[in-house]
């Protein structure tokens, strides 16, 4: 178990990981604008600040800042552009903005537990199953936002 958790810092990322991965499934299918959908969208914010803050005290791997934080700033940046509609929701098209920012929020922390999940099988290579994980999940990620982008901007439209 240590070799998993690590320390305090890393058994707090881990359960902000859970707790991320779980609320991201739900904001994605639950209907969006609903009282369920705001809390539990809140949860996932919350979780995910956690897990990047977590991230970047986190430095067993290479001794120091790693590609793994780079994400961790790609994941706050996406995070943040997602919730900065939230803020300004009168703006047009502040939905849909903020709903391009979430999903790919949460496609960015599925391609992460991917990555972390392949590199456990032993006798692997890390860097392979890292780029695996990645361009796998970030390529099924765009090819369903491209698929249903218009029927996503429509849908959004008629909400705003």
């Amino acid at each position: 178990m240590d070799n998993l958790i690590g320390s305090n810092v890393g058994l707090v990322h881990l359960i902000s990981a859970l707790v991320a991965v779980i609320t991201g499934v739900f904001v994605l299918i639950v209907r969006k604008g609903t009282k369920q959908h705001v809390k539990i969208g809140y949860v996932y914010v919350a979780s995910m600040l956690v897990l990047n803050v977590t991230a970047f005290m986190t430095y067993r791997l290479f001794g120091g800042f790693g590609i793994f934080h780079y994400a961790a700033i790609a994941s706050t940046l996406t995070l943040i552009g997602g919730m900065i509609p939230v803020i300004q929701r009168k703006k047009k098209g502040w939905i849909y903005r903020h709903f391009s920012f979430m999903y790919w929020s949460v496609i960015g922390l599925y391609a992460a537990f991917a990555s972390e999940a392949l590199t456990r099988i032993p006798e692997t290579p890390f860097f392979g199953m890292v780029g695996i994980a990645t361009a796998g999940i970030m390529l099924l990620g765009t090819i369903i936002f491209v698929r249903f982008k218009k029927t996503w901007q429509q849908q959004f439209a008629s909400l705003a």
